[in-house]
């Protein structure tokens, strides 16, 4: 539409919240409400977007500029009603607009969708109404205006629960506070609107009875889905539309294409991105920018919060942060992915593994107990279980790099800055503090000693004692029986 202009009221404070974050700013799916209205409303493509601030709005006004840096803010100083908000964001303006539609919406409705205030819009323009109205037919119609309309189905007006008879209460078609106009009409009906009501405030709705008064066209469009105009005033009903809009997104994916073992243990962030032949086992959370490619297996028991996951990989019980996991890879189980990590095609981050900005290499393994911070390691490498890349001197973080085909042995720590060559190998419990040139052997231990009779000597009268001593004097029966032998000369053993 060439001549849409939408107004988002986020100007209330939403005291039951509860919440020092003010309401339009809480989360669902991954997103703010107001983000998820703005994509909506976005959707339609305005040639003019205004914003109504007010309750906090040094944290809202620069949200919602990150999001649209092309929206107009407008700061309702008082909350005095729809009206007057909507009266402040038309000031806002250059210059109100004269023709075309003006769409009103409410920044608290996170499961508004484009293609129905599409549709409603084009109802609107088709009707050439005045005003119409976003309905929706509800069981419990408890705190929402009322569509009232005469014996012939045609709208009268919007009466606020508070102004409403018991007759009207027992009406269930209900206005969700979405409004369009014709342009020309709200420009001149705005200033019109008075407060004259049961909360001294200024009903943007009263424009209704200002164009039945002047015979114009007004109209109701109620929609099948009247979920998608809910608000959410408190915490209980947020965690409500959290649940309904997850189930909409999981359902999504699964008619696209994507297996779901557990609709009701899985959650989806609204905009993750997955393709067909995805599996997503049970209890798995896939949050912010989360791409998974075909044939990748997500869980159980996973979170991945902005990450890549390539074709045909497997991700089991871990959690994720900013990681690219390669096509054919494998990871955890209880592997802890934090940012900067990338593994590479076909490579291996194992049980209990923590990586941190660590490039792993196409068909490299990290399999056990390990620490990977600052890494570079090559294609092909194995690293040994219970390694600890040492990143941190106190003072600042250092980078270790471990080239191609390399092989470390268990219960290594290299002490960074340090380079490890192409196909090079350290042996068990070796501490690497210097460049090992390509196709060396680390090690850093000394020769085993062995300190005969220290557990008889030390321990004796424990079980441990009691355990050596009955061993020794069986291996000596034992040794004389067969001849001298090792244990028998006091001067053998020493020699030995």
């Amino acid at each position: 539409m060439t001549d849409l202009t939408v107004i988002v009221l986020a100007a209330g404070g939403g005291t039951r919240m509860k919440s020092k974050t003010p309401k339009v700013l809480h989360r669902i799916a991954g997103r703010s409400m107001i983000e998820h209205v703005l994509t909506a409303v976005g959707a339609l493509d305005p040639v003019r977007l205004i914003t109504v601030v007010g309750h906090q709005r040094e944290l809202v006004a620069p949200h919602v500029s990150q999001l649209r840096p092309d929206a107009v803010l407008a700061v309702q100083e008082e909350q005095l009603g729809t009206g007057h908000a909507v009266r402040i964001a038309l000031e806002a303006l250059a210059g109100a607009p004269t023709d075309g539609v003006v769409l009103v919406a409410n920044g608290d409705t996170p499961l508004l969708e484009a293609a129905t205030l599409r549709e409603f819009a084009a109802a609107h323009r088709a009707a050439r109404a005045a005003v119409s109205i976003l309905s929706g037919i509800v069981e419990k119609p408890a705190g929402y205006g009322r569509i009232v309309r005469d014996d012939a189905g045609v709208v009268q007006a919007i009466v606020e629960e508070k102004d409403a008879t018991d007759d009207q209460r027992a009406i269930t078609e209900i206005n969700s506070g979405i409004l369009a106009f014709d342009a020309a009409f709200l420009a001149d009906a705005i200033a019109r609107i008075g407060n004259d009501n049961a909360k001294g405030e200024y009903y943007l709705t009263d424009a209704i009875g200002l164009a039945r008064d002047a015979d114009l066209v007004v109209t109701a469009h109620p929609i099948d889905d009247a979920l998608q105009t809910e608000g959410a005033n408190d915490r209980a009903q947020l965690a409500d539309l959290g649940r309904e809009l997850n189930r909409r997104i999981v359902t999504r994916w699964m008619r696209d294409g994507v297996t779901v073992m557990d609709p009701a243990t899985t959650w989806i962030d609204a905009d993750v991105v997955l393709a067909p032949d995805v599996t997503i086992l049970p209890g798995v959370q896939l949050l912010g920018a989360t791409v998974v490619a075909e044939d990748a297996v997500i869980g159980p028991d996973t979170t991945l919060e902005d990450c890549e996951i390539g074709a045909g990989a497997r991700v089991v019980r871990t959690h994720g942060q900013l990681a690219v996991i390669g096509a054919g890879a494998s990871v955890g189980p209880f592997a802890y992915l934090r940012p900067g990590t990338l593994l590479g095609a076909d490579g291996k981050i194992g049980a209990f593994v923590e990586t941190k900005n660590a490039r792993i290499g196409d068909g490299a393994k990290v399999p056990h107990l390990s620490y990977v911070g600052d890494a570079e390691i090559g294609e092909g490498t194995n690293i040994g279980a219970g390694t600890i890349f040492a990143n941190y001197d106190g003072v600042a973080k250092h980078r270790t790099v471990v080239g191609r085909h390399a092989k470390t042995g268990s219960n290594n720590t290299f002490v960074a800055p340090v380079t490890i060559g192409d196909g090079a190998s350290t042996g068990g419990g070796t501490v690497v503090r210097r460049d090992v040139p390509a196709g060396a052997l680390a090690v850093s231990t000394s020769p085993q000693r062995n300190l005969e009779g220290w557990v008889l000597s030390r321990r004796a009268g424990t079980a441990q004692g009691d355990a050596a001593a009955a061993a020794v004097a069986a291996a000596t029966g034992e040794q004389s029986e067969n001849g001298p032998g090792l244990g028998d000369d006091p001067a053998e053993r020493a020699e030995s």
